[in-house]
């Protein structure tokens, strides 16, 4: 099966592996279906866990291959992975600000309405970058750069999965509380990861097509994931007061990254 999809296009690898990210959003959306409440502990050991394989991937899978290309290219090898990374993770800042000044703004008649909205709103935004991640995953193996290979790419998309489980319940169950019925609540926390499948294809496709462009997508899709980890991932895992045992678990998820990324890259 995997020899079977290693042969398909890229674009179409980077639409199939985020259609599974979807689905895993949706899954954790669909909780409002058997449950009211998830145990905190587990949720925020899986963030944990998807917080340490993102970082790891953003570095292997896309700030190495990043810095590589653009030696190869005869360019100044960390600029252009300086530039990538700074505009991905202040495009994500700039983007944050914004919804936090229109959550400033609610209507106190409202402000629970607007803020169930401008979560999913948040949600959506990240889910946007990761997509274009796993979408120059798989985009960049064309190019045969170090560090990008399919497996890299397939467990970049499974780290993203991992946490797109919790963020989709995070979205249906307040809504659930909030009064929606059970399948309002579960399309909302489904549909705020349909962006990811349309950004995976918009990536590869540009990478395929504008190489030059390469080393700084990479980077900027590295940037904006290693934002969404430290401005959203790690806080949202500490909910439970147990710092140090999530640290462990994102510590294991950068270990498992680390350790699969080098071995099947080998």
């Amino acid at each position: 099966m995997m020899q079977a999809f290693s042969q398909l296009p890229h674009p179409l690898q980077a639409l199939l592996a985020t259609l599974f990210t979807w689905g895993i959003t949706a899954a954790g959306a669909a909780m409002v279906f058997c449950c009211k409440n998830i145990r905190h502990d587990v949720l925020d050991g899986l963030l944990g866990a998807s917080a340490g394989v993102m970082l790891a991937a953003a570095f292997w899978s896309l700030l190495s291959p990043a810095i590589e290309m653009a030696r190869k290219m005869g360019r100044v090898p960390w600029l252009p992975a300086l530039i990538g990374l700074s505009l991905g993770a202040l495009g994500l800042y700039a983007a944050d600000r914004l919804l936090l000044r229109l959550e400033r703004r609610g209507d106190t008649p409202y402000h629970t309405k607007k803020r169930t909205t401008l979560l999913i709103a948040s949600i959506t935004l990240h889910n946007i970058p990761e997509g274009l991640a796993v979408g120059v995953a798989f985009g960049s193996l064309l190019y045969g750069l170090d560090g990008a290979t399919l497996a890299a790419a397939c467990m970049l998309a499974l780290g993203i999965g991992i946490q797109n489980f919790p963020e989709g319940a995070a979205i249906s169950l307040p809504l659930l509380r909030d009064g929606a019925n059970k399948r309002r609540a579960f399309m909302a926390g489904m549909l705020s990861g349909a962006v990811e499948p349309i950004a995976g294809v918009i990536g590869a496709l540009l990478v395929l097509r504008v190489r030059a462009a390469l080393p700084y997508m990479l980077a900027f899709a590295g940037g904006a994931m290693i934002y969404v980890v430290v401005e959203e991932l790690i806080p949202e895992s500490h909910r439970s007061g147990k710092p140090g045992k999530i640290a462990l678990f994102t510590l294991a998820g950068f270990a498992l990254m680390m350790v699969l990324d080098v071995a099947l890259s080998i």
